[in-house]
């Protein structure tokens, strides 16, 4: 299988990256390093500029000299590649959902398609201050947080006034919405979490 050579580190690269990190937190120069492990000073630079491929016997008196186990320096180096997306400023998917007419946009920020769906977080941005609101109602557990405006928030009996840096975590089969945006224009990120069984 061809490894993805632009986005993984090559073995030098790891190394190099690995063995600089273990020096400088041991606050060790590499004077030092290439004093303790005999080697010049110029093999030690090379290593951690990945300028070098090196033996085993000279990565082994390296990474004794830096307290480091060589086991413990391949021990990522081959791990799985994890899957993560990111979604750059503004380049949510815009996705329609009820009030979607009513002036309110929503950014769908992740829409990775696993073996199912368990997370749906959505960026959503609201500017009509007169507007009447529908409730909603869903499966799962749903997070909010406000950035910016303020706003009258109903969860089942229950109105909570949020300002930014406000949050609000609740079952989302019990029926909420907006109330009353109290200054426009409203952007609060929503994270529901569907159970995944």
């Amino acid at each position: 299988m061809d490894r993805d050579i632009d986005t993984k580190l090559k073995l030098e690269q790891y190394i190099a990256m690995r063995v600089k990190t273990r020096r400088t937190e041991q606050a060790l120069k590499i004077t030092d390093v290439a004093r303790i492990a005999g080697l010049s000073q110029g093999m030690v630079s090379k290593i951690e500029n990945a300028q070098v491929s090196t033996s085993l016997d000279t990565l082994g008196r390296l990474c004794d000299a830096i307290g480091l186990p060589i086991s413990q320096l391949f021990s990522d180096y081959d791990r799985p590649t994890g899957s993560a997306q990111l979604t750059k400023a503004g380049q949510g998917m815009e996705v329609v959902r009820r009030g979607t007419e009513k002036g309110h946009t929503y950014q769908l920020l992740s829409y990775h398609r696993g073996k199912k769906t368990t997370l749906e977080p959505f960026l959503i941005t609201m500017d009509d201050a007169s507007e009447v609101f529908p409730t909603f109602s869903h499966p799962g557990e749903e997070f909010i947080y406000l950035l910016k405006g303020r706003i009258l928030y109903r969860h089942g009996n229950h109105l909570y006034e949020m300002e930014p840096g406000d949050s609000l975590s609740f079952d989302a089969e019990i029926p909420h919405g907006p109330e009353q945006l109290l200054e426009v224009p409203i952007q609060l990120l929503s994270v529901i979490h569907y159970d995944d069984h």
